[in-house]
């Protein structure tokens, strides 16, 4: 399943490549793309652990570094 996200609050474009590259090591994913000009992300999953997958991410963003701290990800979309 893949799902795009509406991101705000990344300072640069190493915030999103970090945040990128953190989400790829969550269990369950299997792709994602973070684009800091567009602020949008686009993570293609296991649908069958979306609840448990979509609180990782969240959980993983909120731990970013503190520059970052006022990041938002919001669903735009379930499916693409």
């Amino acid at each position: 399943m893949k799902s795009k996200f509406k991101i705000k609050g990344l300072d640069c474009a190493n915030c999103a490549a970090e945040l990128e590259r953190a989400i790829q090591k969550i269990e369950g994913i299997e792709s994602a793309n973070i684009s800091f000009m567009t602020e949008r992300m686009i993570i293609e999953y296991n649908e069958t652990r979306k609840e448990e997958i979509m609180e990782k991410v969240k959980k993983t963003a909120g731990r970013m570094p503190k520059n970052t701290g006022n990041l938002l990800i919001s669903i735009l979309c379930h499916f693409i």
